[in-house]
């Protein structure tokens, strides 16, 4: 458990990091020793992990405010005053982060960012000047103890940086020891750490025996050398997010086709073809009748014909005029073969239209 208490944690080697030849780098860390964190980043980097582990499993907060715990049967007590006493943590000026001047948020916003545009209060962090990056992750990972992503700035945090910057004075002792006692608090989402920081308490607690020592991680100190790769490590990751930003693609404009139909040459039009109404069934064959009236009337070249069915006229016999009941006989028999030839024609045709 002791090692999860360190895993995002940074203690400040200031020695090591006034070395630095980036003037702005410089200025940040002597800001952190103005407003008054320099014993309580920089302490003595050891922690024991048995007996943090203990500690944290019987720590809580007593009715006093006070953090109370054991440790191989000794009763651990540390007050306010007393944490505040081992680090020399300002007591006093402000502790309501919302207090702090609107001027200089205001001039914050810009003096914080990365381009020439002002940032949020809320924002990326890799929207920052680089030096305020590392003061951003100081304080998220030392200060708040914040687990997971780094990557975002909350309100709160840059208000405390622009508290920092501005050299506006915190009661440090009232907002540090308020996490601890979050810390420490039962069912708290807040996540534990303070390891090197609980490690200088308990060695001031008379007869408590605290097992073997462990070195802070080097990666996790703050000195020359890292903050070198922390800068380092930026600058590239910049550099690949220029180089792997996706170049922006031409939309491709589609055509509009026009949906009518086109005309086959200058002033022709395609007829339109309209589908005739049939009707279903079975196609019955018709066969037109050819039906004829008798012709009784006499032909002009003098010489009186008959014509049948066929079409085909027939010479009439010429009849004296004073045989008037032979002519009428004659006619008669004329007629009565005519109407025989149509008779049979008629039955043909029925029988053909049955048989289809």
């Amino acid at each position: 458990m002791a090692s999860s208490l360190i895993n995002n944690s940074h203690h400040i080697d200031f020695e090591s990091v006034f070395r630095l030849d980036d003037a702005s780098m410089v200025q940040m860390f002597e800001t952190l020793i103005a407003t008054g964190l320099k014993e309580f980043l920089g302490c003595l980097a050891v922690f024991y992990e048995d007996a943090l582990t203990e500690f944290f499993a019987n720590s809580s907060v007593r009715e006093d405010a006070m953090v109370v715990s054991t440790i191989g049967g000794t009763v651990i007590e540390i007050s306010q005053e007393m944490f505040a006493a081992a680090f020399e943590l300002p007591t006093e000026s402000l502790i309501d982060l919302t207090d702090v001047l609107k001027n200089f948020v205001f001039d914050a916003r810009s003096l914080f960012s990365d381009s020439k545009e002002q940032v949020s209060m809320s924002c990326l962090k890799k929207a920052l000047k680089f030096h305020y990056r590392l003061l951003h992750d100081i304080l998220a990972k030392t200060i708040y103890i914040k687990a997971g992503s780094f990557d975002s700035v909350t309100r709160d945090r840059f208000l405390l940086m622009t508290t920092i910057t501005f050299d506006v004075k915190i009661n440090w002792s009232s907002l540090l020891f308020g996490v601890f006692k979050e810390m420490v608090t039962p069912g708290s989402r807040q996540a534990k750490g303070y390891a090197i920081q609980i490690c200088v308490l308990l060695r001031n607690v008379p007869g408590l025996e605290l097992g073997e020592s462990k070195s802070f991680p080097v990666p996790r100190i703050l000195n020359e050398k890292t903050v070198h790769r922390f800068v380092s490590v930026n600058e590239n990751v910049g550099i690949k997010e220029v180089a792997d930003a996706p170049r922006a693609r031409r939309t491709p404009v589609k055509t509009t086709v026009s949906k009518k139909r086109p005309a086959t040459g200058d002033d022709e039009v395609a007829p339109v073809i309209k589908k005739k109404r049939t009707t279903k069934g079975k196609p019955v064959a018709v066969k037109r009748l050819m039906v004829e009236e008798p012709d009784t009337a006499i032909s002009t070249s003098g010489e009186p014909v008959a014509e049948d069915a066929t079409g085909e006229r027939e010479p009439v016999a010429e009849v004296a005029p004073g045989d008037a009941d032979a002519a009428i006989e004659q006619v008669l028999a004329q007629l009565e073969s005519v109407f025989k030839h149509q008779d049979a024609d008629r039955g043909c045709a029925w029988g053909c239209r049955r048989g289809h």
